[in-house]
């Protein structure tokens, strides 16, 4: 009887994208804040939103949340992050 072996692993090469540009001020910006649906995330979120908003003049901040953590983001909550300058991803527990 002839064993065959296959391998698991994901053979395909994945390159690195470059580092997008660090914005020089986040004064008069419009940041983005995803809360992945784990517990404790909006409780960081909060306290974030007042550090943006009080410590570095963010002028807008988008509040957005996703269904459930266990998968990626429907294309509603991305379309949703569309036009700010950064986005923060919450995660908690």
């Amino acid at each position: 009887m002839q064993t065959t072996i296959v391998n698991p692993m994901n053979e395909m090469v994945v390159k690195a994208a470059p580092a997008p540009v660090r914005l020089q001020s986040l004064a008069g910006r419009k940041i983005g804040l995803l809360d992945i649906s784990k517990p404790g995330g909006n409780l960081f979120l909060d306290r974030l939103e007042t550090i943006l908003r009080e410590r570095y003049q963010v002028a807008e901040v988008l509040r957005v949340r996703k269904p459930t953590y266990t998968k990626n983001a429907p294309e509603q909550v991305i379309e949703q992050l569309r036009g700010a300058d950064a986005v923060v991803e919450a995660l908690a527990d």
